[in-house]
């Protein structure tokens, strides 16, 4: 798609929050690895619970230990939130981003698995506190990769999939907008690698905010 005369390649964005518009890894990884402590006496890797972000919370738990599945999300969701004000951390540029696609007029939300209470708290400690969440974890039966969030989001904004792009750093953050019928743009800086994302195909893959500012406002370079 071509710029528009407001700069913009699409009018409607979706940014996922985690690893994305926010840098929440640090936390949720060591939200797991506190968990699976507490509740099994057991340490988990770091790259094994990076490829669980991405996903809704108790599904990759269940998943991982379906007999401690329900224990594990209730001691995770009881440190993540003790702990977000600690460990959460803003990338370089985002602010600035956000701020220039509503100058030209772009329609900016979050789709991600969080519950719409943590996305909140996490968009306030980053100082976004003013972008909307058009999908949380409760607004639909099924999660990325599967599309539900994403046409969810459309809807809830009343804009079309086709004149919209999902921004991600993860490869179910793709998968989700292609079946949406959305572009799809990958970012680095997450929880996701790069390899990984660029063999999906997706419309860019940027490595700085800077990439990705260009890749959103072609127009405005």
């Amino acid at each position: 798609m071509e710029p528009g005369a407001d700069g913009l390649r699409w009018s409607t964005v979706f940014f996922d929050l985690d690893g994305t518009l926010a840098d929440t890894i640090p936390l949720i990884i060591a939200s797991y690895q506190h968990a699976f402590r507490e509740v099994m006496g057991v340490e988990v890797d770091e790259a094994d619970a990076r490829s669980w972000i991405g996903r809704p919370l108790l599904p990759a738990l269940l998943e991982v230990a379906p007999d401690h599945g329900h224990e594990l999300d209730r001691v995770y969701r009881e440190w993540n939130l003790a702990n977000t004000a600690r460990l959460i951390r803003t990338y370089d540029g985002i602010v600035e981003l956000l701020e220039a696609l509503d100058d030209a007029g772009a329609r900016v939300a979050v789709v991600t698995s969080k519950r719409r209470e943590t996305a909140l708290l996490a968009l306030e400690h980053v100082g976004i506190a003013h972008v909307e969440v058009a999908a949380a974890l409760e607004d639909t039966a099924d999660h990325k990769p599967d599309p539900a969030p994403l046409r969810h989001g459309a809807a809830r904004l009343g804009v079309d999939p086709r004149d919209a792009v999902y921004v991600g750093d993860a490869t179910v953050d793709l998968r989700a907008a292609r079946a949406a019928g959305m572009a799809a743009v990958g970012v680095t800086w997450g929880a996701g690698e790069a390899d990984e994302l660029v063999a999906l195909g997706p419309d860019a893959v940027c490595t700085t905010v800077a990439e990705l500012s260009g890749v959103l406002l072609p127009g405005r370079l």
